[in-house]
């Protein structure tokens, strides 16, 4: 059963990482743990989550294309969505917006008694990029978004939020952490990297985290399913970092739009893509 990987922890930025520590039954704690902190001015402790189905069964195609990488509620019905985003994509919060829409409309109740009372939706979004619009605020990697009046900024609708975490942003050392959620945001962004529990998360939830997370405790299914996911993650992170930011790419025009074509279907913007492959944006249209 040999592997490529060296790496004694998961890559939370895995499809497979993200879903073992944050979507699976037995790991529900580390979730609630996570979104508590998170959410505590909002929501206080959260004391309870249930996991609801991530598919979306609509009344039409697109509707059922909608899959959130997790979804569930508390005890008071309240929904969260949580969203793992590992490179910019082409209206990404187009897309928040629209999966707001679901937790929305199921709450509608049938018959003429329903007097349209809502729960709170939430959407939090973990990403591993930076948005162009927002890379100047290079301290600020925490943006809470709610309906807002432009002139008084006063809350118009506080029942719909979105969280984005923009984790490449977020440069603290394990030495500067203080607050129990900089520990977690510590633990997403450098995971993988470490060999061993450091001494400053040695609360309970984290020596749980660690011990999900240990690659040597997989099973075979479970070691493949890593793999397979590690490679995807490698396969978009190099077609992106070393061949496209870098402006390294040289080869024929067949060659550029082959390269384009790929990065089109990973959902990335046009703009983008140009200044990766030195296309024109005209050109790339036309793919």
């Amino acid at each position: 059963m040999a592997t490529d990987f060296i790496e004694k922890y998961i890559n939370p930025f895995t499809d497979y990482g993200f879903k073992r520590l944050f979507g699976e039954e037995a790991n529900k704690d580390l979730l609630l743990d996570f979104l508590s902190e998170l959410l505590r001015e909002e929501q206080g402790e959260i004391k309870n989550i249930t996991f609801l189905k991530t598919e979306q069964l609509g009344s039409t195609e697109i509707d059922r294309k909608a899959i959130f990488d997790l979804y569930c509620e508390n005890d008071k019905g309240e929904k969260f969505i949580v969203e793992l985003q590992k490179t910019k994509q082409n209206f990404f919060k187009d897309r928040a917006l629209y999966y707001s829409t679901f937790p929305i409309q199921e709450q509608a109740k049938k018959g003429s008694e329903w007097n349209f009372e809502l729960k709170a939706v939430y959407t939090v979004a973990i990403l591993d990029f930076v948005f162009e619009e927002d890379k100047e605020e290079t301290e600020k990697y925490k943006y809470f978004v709610k309906l807002s009046d432009i002139e008084t900024n006063k809350v118009f609708y506080d029942k719909l939020t979105f969280v984005y975490l923009e984790m490449p942003k977020f440069k603290k050392s394990l030495d500067e952490i203080e607050t129990h959620f900089e520990k977690w945001l510590y633990v997403l962004r450098h995971l993988n990297e470490l060999d061993k529990i450091p001494a400053k998360l040695t609360e309970r939830v984290f020596k749980k985290l660690f011990d999900v997370a240990e690659i040597a405790k997989f099973n075979r299914e479970q070691l493949m399913a890593y793999e397979d996911s590690m490679k995807y993650y490698w396969d978009l992170k190099n077609s992106l970092d070393t061949k496209f930011r870098e402006g390294k790419t040289e080869g024929k025009m067949e060659e550029k739009q082959a390269i384009a074509k790929n990065l089109l279907a990973m959902g990335l913007d046009v703009e983008a893509i140009a200044k990766a492959t030195s296309l024109t944006i005209e050109i790339i249209k036309t793919l």
